[in-house]
C-alpha cells in the first residue's frame, strides 16, 4: 500500500493543514485589523478583517492550499503563504503605521504559541501531557497514555513549532518579510518615508526571499530550543 496514502499520513496531514491555516488566517487578518485600525480600509474592503480562511484562501488559492499539501506530501511537513492588501501610499505616508501593521502578523503567531504552551503546561498540571525524552517539531509534548490525547499533544505541538517559525521566519529584517517593514519604527518619520519608497521598489523581495531562505537554517533551531527550555524549565534540553 501507498504509505503517502495511508490512514494514519492522510490524518497527520489534515491535522498539519488545520494548524497551518488557522496560524496563516490568523496571522494575515491580524495585519488587516491592524491596517483598519489605522487608517487604511484596503484589506477590509477586500475580506481580510475575518478569521473565516476562506476569503484568504481565494486570495492565495496556490500558497495556502496546492503548496502546503504538495511540501506535506513530499516532504512531510508543510509550507505557503497568504498576504492582506494594503495602500502603499498609505504606507509611504505614514511608515510608522505601516510598521506597527508589519508586526501584527508576528505577533498573532506569538500568541499562539503562548495559548500552546499554556495549554500543554495546563495538560501537565493535569497529568495528561508529560515533557517527551526527546523533541521534534511535531513532539513538543506528549500524552501520559495512548489515545485521544495523544492527537491533542500532536496538534499542540504543531502549534507551538509551527507559529515560532511562522513568528521568527517572518521578522527577518529583509524584504518582503514583516521584520523590514516594521523598521521605520526605529526611524524618523522623514527617514521612514525615504526607506518606504526603496523598499517599494521591484526585485528586493526575490532577493530577500533568498537570503531569509539561506538564513533561516540558522535562526530556528536556537529559538525552537530556547522555546522548549522556557515551556519545561530545568530540563536542559540540548
Amino acid at each position: 500500500m501507498d504509505t503517502a496514502l495511508s490512514p494514519n499520513i492522510l490524518a497527520d496531514g489534515l491535522l498539519w493543514y488545520v494548524v497551518f491555516l488557522f496560524s496563516t488566517t490568523l496571522h494575515e487578518a491580524a495585519h488587516a485589523f491592524a491596517a483598519m485600525k489605522m487608517g487604511d480600509y484596503t484589506a477590509y474592503h477586500g475580506g481580510q478583517v475575518t478569521l473565516n480562511p476562506i476569503p484568504h484562501v481565494q486570495r492565495e488559492p496556490f500558497g495556502l492550499v496546492l503548496v502546503p499539501i504538495l511540501s506535506f506530501l513530499l516532504g512531510g511537513w508543510m509550507m505557503g503563504w497568504a498576504s492582506a492588501p494594503y495602500d502603499p501610499n498609505w504606507a509611504l505616508r505614514y511608515p510608522k503605521r505601516s510598521a506597527i501593521m508589519s508586526l501584527a502578523g508576528p505577533a498573532a503567531n506569538l500568541l499562539l504559541v503562548i495559548l500552546s504552551a499554556a495549554f500543554i503546561r495546563l495538560g501537565i498540571a493535569y497529568e495528561v501531557f508529560t515533557a517527551p525524552q526527546s523533541i521534534t517539531f511535531t513532539h513538543a509534548t506528549e500524552a501520559v497514555a495512548e489515545g485521544t490525547w495523544t492527537h491533542v499533544a500532536t496538534m499542540l505541538s504543531v502549534f507551538f513549532s509551527l507559529n515560532i517559525l511562522l513568528f521568527a521566519f517572518n521578522l527577518l529584517p529583509v524584504p518582503p518579510l514583516d521584520g523590514s517593514g516594521a523598521l521605520p519604527l526605529a526611524m524618523s518619520e522623514e527617514l521612514g518615508q525615504k526607506y518606504m519608497t526603496l523598499l517599494h521598489r521591484s526585485g528586493f523581495a526575490i532577493f530577500g526571499l533568498f537570503l531569509a531562505w539561506k538564513l533561516f537554517g540558522y535562526v530556528y533551531s536556537p529559538i525552537h530550543l530556547i522555546a522548549i527550555n522556557l515551556l519545561y524549565p530545568g530540563l536542559n534540553y540540548h
